[in-house]
């Protein structure tokens, strides 16, 4: 039985991962897509030739090797969206299953009759204080004209709470399903190398080391922060958090703003600026990032000379590099002990990935 239009929908909300994605290259694409669009090449030895051409007359060898090195990036991130595209269509296949069996249980008609039942009739309207807090921060981020008013957008604003109220109570219901039906991943895990150098949280000898490729302007890394603290703080020393910098190209504020947090590390207050600068997305301009620099009582004249020499710009473009290596095509990014997790994710999604490494360490 084909699901319902509603419980498609409930789906969707559930696996739905948001994140701020740059655009991939149109001279890469085409290449990456023929290379690998049946996985047949994966595995060829480096050593192994696929093209050759002739030269001055004389024959050259092109190795798998050879090719991958060129394309490295581009090959990362496809692997990388492969991985994610099964995990989420396991998780879709096994949660209709899930709500299925669930409905019949329960004595329902359909599917669609539990999901109203326990996400639709679950959400209360949002409140006047929430729909005016969107409101002013939609203002004061230049999201909205001057002379547009809470009236005029207000239907818009509701139905943009509603949606994701409904994505949230739909994403703790089928967690809970899950979890009753003991739900086991044995998709093998594709594991990239990242090197885990920056700002850390947690013991280095942690038997989980969590990678995160993030950009301070990027809405959904604000939102990812919450839950990623969650996680860690919940594991306590068996997880360690190592930051990099991945400033997308059409977040103009965001490359200074890591340069900014940069330059805090310098004086030891690294995490002090890394939330100070996700608190006030819509204020990250240099004369912001000083004025926060001063707020947590650093050494201006140090700060604003680290600030406007762009001294740091170079250790940006770097965590940006091994990013792009790693296949990191948007943000926020995580590797987790090597295992790809994109996007501003529920923290089930962290906490699945890291209990199965902490079963592995035993």
């Amino acid at each position: 039985m084909r699901p319902s239009r509603f419980v498609l929908a409930a789906l969707l909300a559930a696996s739905f991962a948001a994140g701020c994605n740059k655009q991939t290259s149109p001279a890469a694409s085409p290449t990456t897509a023929s290379t690998n669009a049946a996985g047949a090449q994966c595995d060829l030895p480096s050593d192994q030739v696929v093209g050759t051409f002739k030269l001055d007359g004389a024959e050259q060898k092109v190795t798998y090797g050879e090719l991958t090195a060129r394309i490295g990036a581009p090959l990362a991130d496809l692997e990388k969206k492969k991985q994610e595209l099964l995990k989420r269509g396991l998780d879709g296949y096994v949660i209709e299953k899930l709500v299925q069996a669930e409905a019949k249980k329960r004595g329902m008609a359909n599917e669609d009759a539990l999901l109203k039942a326990e996400v639709e009739e679950k959400v209360a309207p949002p409140s006047d204080a929430e729909i005016q807090k969107v409101f002013d921060q939609a203002k004061a981020g230049g999201q909205l004209p001057a002379e547009v008013t809470l009236e005029q957008v207000k239907p818009q604003i509701v139905n943009m709470l509603g949606e994701q109220a409904k994505r949230d109570k739909a994403q703790a219901f089928f967690a809970d399903l899950k979890s009753k039906a003991d739900v086991q991943n044995m998709l093998p895990e594709k594991r990239t190398q990242v090197e885990a150098t920056g700002p850390s949280k947690g013991p280095e000898g942690a038997p989980v080391t969590i990678v995160e490729f993030s950009d301070f302007q990027c809405p959904f890394c604000g939102k990812a922060r919450t839950t990623v603290d969650e996680v860690v703080k919940s594991y306590g020393d068996k997880v360690r958090l190592v930051f990099r910098h991945f400033p997308l190209s059409f977040h103009e504020n965001a490359p200074k703003a890591a340069e900014a947090a940069a330059c805090a590390q310098d004086q030891g207050k690294f995490w002090e600026m890394h939330d100070k600068l996700f608190s006030n997305q819509q204020a990250l301009k240099v004369d912001d990032l000083k004025k926060y620099a001063a707020d947590l009582g650093l050494d201006a004249a140090r700060f604003n000379e680290c600030l406007d020499s762009g001294k740091k710009a170079e250790q940006i473009k770097k965590d940006q590099a091994a990013g792009e290596k790693a296949g990191v095509s948007g943000t926020p990014a995580f590797f987790i002990n090597g295992v790809a997790l994109s996007g501003a994710v529920p923290a089930d999604d962290f906490k699945a990935i890291i209990d199965s490494e902490l079963k592995k360490k035993k």
